[in-house]
């Protein structure tokens, strides 16, 4: 693992949800500028959606993707 490839476990925020597209952003002071999040890495029953606002339990791994920096690997509302 490098430097840059790390991983951790927080709270976070959500900050913005995309429903059309499944995708959205949470923050917590471990993944600065936002960590992005994929529908398939929440952990529930039904549906999957976050609603902008929600705190959640984050999983999180670096490098991240689509211009963030930390990304979900899972996400627990």
């Amino acid at each position: 693992m490098t430097d840059r490839e790390r991983t951790g476990t927080t709270t976070a925020n959500t900050r913005e949800w995309r429903d059309e597209e499944g995708w959205g952003v949470v923050d917590s002071p471990d993944t600065p500028g936002g960590c992005w999040v994929h529908f398939s890495h929440i952990d529930m029953p039904g549906y999957r959606a976050l609603t902008p606002g929600q705190a959640v339990r984050l999983d999180w791994e670096s490098p991240g993707q689509d211009g963030y920096d930390y990304r979900a690997v899972r996400v627990i509302p």
